[in-house]
């Protein structure tokens, strides 16, 4: 609730009013990272696809934008051109090959946790800050999860993107089923 005291007394009546809508919301994404967690494969291919879509996109905005803005200029227009394009053919791949796009994801994944689980570990031995246990901990964690995955990859890469979209929408559920609770209180109707 220490965060509520940042609000001006304006805001609370408009933060309380609203309750029912983060309440509701916090339920919505907590039943969907329900369902991504029971559905792994499938929630895994339709981020891989929808990831695509976006990449897809900034390809086709950063190619108009090198055509509009960067003919002109001929130091950056051939590498604005070049990434442009790129963006475009890694976006219809993922598209087009979601299974594939996932393996490639998970093992960047994969790799991405270890090297983060080091340098956490690294980090908090170093420069011991107050509770330096947690993020040690953290560290541990982190770092072990990034084994798993590499140690199960390429059989992993149909589930655990998946698996953690799924985590990470029930916990960003809870968060906004939490901030309803609060702003229950300040209800004044």
């Amino acid at each position: 609730m220490a965060f509520l005291d940042k609000f001006n007394d304006n805001h609370l009546p408009l933060f309380g009013k609203n309750w029912r809508h983060f309440s509701l919301w916090g339920i919505c994404l907590i039943v969907l990272g329900i369902w991504a967690i029971f559905a792994a494969t499938m929630a895994t291919i339709v981020s891989v696809v929808v990831l695509g879509f976006v990449i897809f996109f900034s390809g086709i905005v950063m190619l108009i934008d090198s055509i509009t803005f960067w003919r002109d200029k001929w130091s950056g227009f051939g590498i604005q051109l070049i990434l442009s394009i790129l963006y475009i053919l890694v976006g219809l791949m993922l598209i087009n090959n979601p299974i594939e796009g996932s393996v490639s994801i998970t093992l960047l994944l994969g790799i991405l946790y270890v090297f983060a689980g080091i340098f956490r570990i690294l980090f908090s031995s170093a420069i011991q800050l107050p509770q330096w246990g947690w993020v040690f901990s953290n560290g541990i964690v982190t770092l072990i999860l990034g084994i798993l995955i590499l140690a199960s990859w390429p059989a992993s890469s149909l589930y655990i993107i998946g698996l953690f979209i799924g985590i990470d929408l029930i916990f960003c559920g809870w968060g906004y089923l939490m901030a309803g609770m609060a702003a229950k209180k300040y209800h004044h109707a």
